[in-house]
């Protein structure tokens, strides 16, 4: 999110996040003012091989509630940055999946971060507009709850509802380039018909 009245928009379907780009080479990155949004959203600020103290920056003039790390961080970085962010911050760390993309390169993550993030490998960190194999994570190893994402759109929506059929621990979807009418600029009623997918699945499979 970037434009103060979309944010508000897109805030009153009430999301459980909204994420704001802290790379300065994304064509999403927020530089703004950040209005105030209803308590039940996590803001949540996407960083980029970025320094731990310019992380904590943020965090505290934004009043962030969660950071995703969306590049090449390392265990000792995420060890470090768990260290130095308070305790309520949550941490997501981002992997972008291949083909060969190896699952048990999760594991010294999991006491680090409170969920992952499984997006598609392409030329940019995120946004890409593509999206993996899911069948891949069939064979996820870990309980860690995680973030679906990766050119996730309306027309998805049913293969999303397959995936929250299994056992594997979904905990959020993230919606991005497919539900923009330029970036960062996100359509309300695609937005709107997303939730109401979503819920009307919940709803009915008692599964939140």
């Amino acid at each position: 999110m970037k434009y103060p009245e979309n944010i508000l928009e897109i805030a009153a379907l009430q999301p459980d996040y909204m994420g704001f780009i802290f790379w300065e080479k994304s064509a999403r990155y927020f530089d703004g003012v950040l209005p105030e949004l209803p308590k039940s959203i996590q803001k949540t600020g996407v960083f980029v091989q970025e320094t731990i103290p310019n992380i904590l920056q943020k965090v505290n003039q934004y009043h962030l509630q969660a950071v995703q790390l969306h590049g090449n961080e390392s265990v000792a970085y995420c060890t470090e940055l768990q260290k130095t962010l308070p305790k309520n911050i949550q941490i997501i760390k981002v992997f972008s999946v291949l083909e060969t993309f190896d699952f048990n390169a999760l594991k010294p993550f999991e006491p680090l971060c409170d969920y992952f993030l499984f997006d598609t490998k392409g030329k940019l960190p995120g946004g890409n507009g593509t999206s993996f194999d899911w069948k891949m994570l069939e064979n996820y190893p870990s309980t860690k709850p995680f973030f679906l994402s990766g050119g996730i759109g309306l027309d998805q929506m049913d293969a999303v509802s397959k995936i929250l059929k299994t056992k594997l621990p979904v905990y959020a979807i993230d919606v991005n380039s497919k539900f923009e009418t330029e970036p960062a600029l996100k359509n309300k009623s695609r937005c709107l018909e997303a939730i109401n997918t979503l819920n009307t699945y919940q709803h009915t499979n008692h599964k939140k």
